[in-house]
Formats: structure tokens, C-alpha cells, sequence
């Protein structure tokens, strides 16, 4: 399996995804220009992109959407209250709602927390590799704990630093949406989730999502290195994902 966070963050978000037999994207919120090029950049051809998989209905996650379907011929996978969210017609859907297999790839929904109505992670599986993708969500309820043990890559939100969201100009209602159960993870979340789930078995985390106004790389990998020493766990290989530059193909 080979994986790009082709870019993340609160301005748009789109990851690619390949397998064997399989290329697909997990959300297209940049604009079909930007995740065009970002893929031919990388010598992927868009025209085989035959599958994006939609976490939920906010802009920044659908934005490049509608133009990405009218050029190219792809199955949008979602759920019924993420596709009544959207305000455009999409001619090939499929609802997924537990796990399907598509050519070579597994997929399983993972529920999370956000303030829309509805929203999904992934769990992606394909020849013995597995990655979890987790983003937009104020918490990860325990009864999934088991499920997302022991994967090889973990893409995972690492929104903000509190103390940053506390002292910063959002107002007092943001941070409280923020911070809340359909918010989204802070450093100090993402590092104890990570350290519950990671295994020798994990060579990768992306840290995904990182706030631009209320988070820096350096506050968010720091956070999970001392969780992860505190723990007493090995750290595998940490990437920071980026909002206007995409990872390097990585490999599990």
C-alpha cells in the first residue's frame, strides 16, 4: 500500500491512496486543479482515481468535489446523511455504512464525532498492510479502541495545542466547539489515542489537520514524543502533514 497526504488542514483536505489494484482518495476538499497536479506530480494519472471516499460533508473535505466528477468517472463513497448534506448531484454513489471490499482494498467505517451530520474514519486494509484514517472528531469512543490496535500507518488528527486555542483570537464560542465532543483532537488527545493503538508492528504516523492559527509541527510532535516516552512505547516514523504541500508516496 502507498499513501500521500496530498494536503491537510482546516483549507482543504485529500489523501491519496494505492493498492495493487486500486487507486482511490479519501476526501477531495482542495480544488480538482490543486489534487491534479499534486497527483501528476507524483506520476499518478487523475483518470485512475476510480474511487473517493468522503469522511463528511464540510468544505474542506467535498470543496473540489462537484469539478473533480465532472472530468472524471468515480464512485463517491459516503453515507445517506453526508450525501443529503450535499448540495450537488452525484451520479455514482455508494453507501457505506460497514465494511466493503473494493478490487484489492478493505474498508471499514470507523463512527466519529464532528458537528455535521454524519462523518466517518477509515480503517484501510490490502494485502496484509493496514492504515487508519481519523480526522475531525472531538473523541474516539472506547467500543472502536480494539479495532484500531495494531495497524502499520496511522494517518490521525493532531488539531491543536490548548493552551495556544485558549490564548489565541478565536472567539469563545469557536473555542468551545473546538474543544467539544464534536470538535477535534488536540495534540495531548491525538498522543494518548496513538499511544493506546500503536504496536511494533506501526512504522508510520501522519500527524494530519494541524491548525495553522493554533498549533505549530514542532508543539505537536513534541506532545506525542513525550506521551510515547512517558509510555514507555518506540516511536515509529512521524510526518507532519501539511496544508499547501503533499507527503512523499509512503510505503507499508
Amino acid at each position: 500500500m502507498r499513501v500521500s497526504v496530498l494536503a491537510s488542514g482546516s483549507k482543504g483536505n485529500c489523501t491519496y491512496i494505492e493498492t495493487e489494484g486500486t487507486k482511490a482518495l479519501i476526501d477531495i476538499g482542495t480544488s480538482a486543479l490543486y489534487t491534479e497536479k499534486a497527483l501528476k506530480n507524483k506520476g499518478i494519472n487523475p483518470n485512475d482515481i476510480k474511487q473517493i471516499f468522503i469522511t463528511h460533508a464540510h468544505k474542506d473535505h467535498i470543496g473540489g468535489l462537484r469539478v473533480f466528477l465532472k472530468k472524471y468517472a468515480v464512485t463517491v463513497y459516503l453515507t445517506e446523511k453526508m450525501f443529503e448534506e450535499i448540495d450537488f448531484e452525484i451520479d455514482n454513489v455508494c453507501f457505506i455504512n460497514k465494511e466493503i471490499t473494493v478490487n484489492d482494498l478493505t474498508v471499514t467505517p470507523i463512527k466519529t464525532s464532528h458537528d455535521t451530520a454524519d462523518s466517518n474514519g477509515y480503517i484501510l486494509t490490502s494485502n496484509g498492510k493496514s492504515l487508519v484514517y481519523i480526522t475531525d472528531t472531538g473523541y474516539i469512543h472506547m467500543k472502536n479502541y480494539h479495532r484500531l490496535k495494531n495497524k502499520n500507518m496511522y494517518i490521525f488528527e493532531s488539531n491543536h495545542d490548548v493552551t495556544m486555542l485558549m490564548e489565541g483570537k478565536y472567539p469563545y464560542h469557536i473555542k468551545q466547539r473546538i474543544l467539544g465532543d464534536k470538535g477535534h483532537l488536540s495534540n495531548k488527545d491525538c498522543a494518548y489515542y496513538l499511544s493506546q493503538f500503536v504496536t511494533e508492528n506501526t512504522e508510520y504516523i501522519v500527524l494530519a489537520h494541524l491548525s495553522e492559527d493554533n498549533n505549530t509541527p514542532e508543539i505537536a510532535q513534541e506532545t506525542l514524543f513525550k506521551t510515547f516516552e512517558k509510555s514507555g512505547k518506540a516511536m515509529p516514523k512521524v510526518i507532519i502533514a501539511k496544508q499547501k504541500e503533499s507527503t512523499d508516496l509512503i510505503e507499508v
